[in-house]
């Protein structure tokens, strides 16, 4: 079993290190998949929480509601998103996420492009 691992390893190259699940002051996100051109995560936004105001430079990012009603803001468009739709985020747009709701939010994320890691990410304001 040690030789068929060592062969798996050599065959997928070691990532770079990230965690799977990541706190933050409004929630949480855990990395449910991922690949050479997407990355899919699961994102809770506690009761009352929001994170600001940012844009990717390179990816874009389809969110799927799956509990919860938040308050999607895209470029200039603000939408309450209920269970069951979606919005698409474009690279390069701004755009926010608030859970004004008593109940956590959780939006499957879906990102998409050629560079995916964290430093893609620009703070516009919080």
């Amino acid at each position: 079993m040690k030789h068929l691992m060592g062969k798996a390893t050599r065959r997928n190259p070691a990532e770079p290190s990230r965690p799977l699940m990541a706190e933050h002051p409004w929630g949480h996100y855990r990395v449910l998949s991922n690949g050479p051109y997407y990355k899919v995560r699961e994102i809770v936004v506690a009761p009352g929480k929001r994170f600001g105001w940012h844009l990717y430079k390179y990816r874009a990012e389809h969110w799927v509601v799956v509990e919860g009603l938040p308050m999607i803001n895209i470029g200039d468009e603000s939408m309450a998103v209920p269970v069951n739709e979606s919005v698409f985020v474009p690279p390069k747009t701004p755009h926010c996420l608030e859970n004004p709701g008593q109940e956590p939010v959780i939006i499957i994320a879906v990102q998409t492009g050629a560079y995916l890691e964290e430093d893609d990410i620009v703070t516009i304001r919080q």
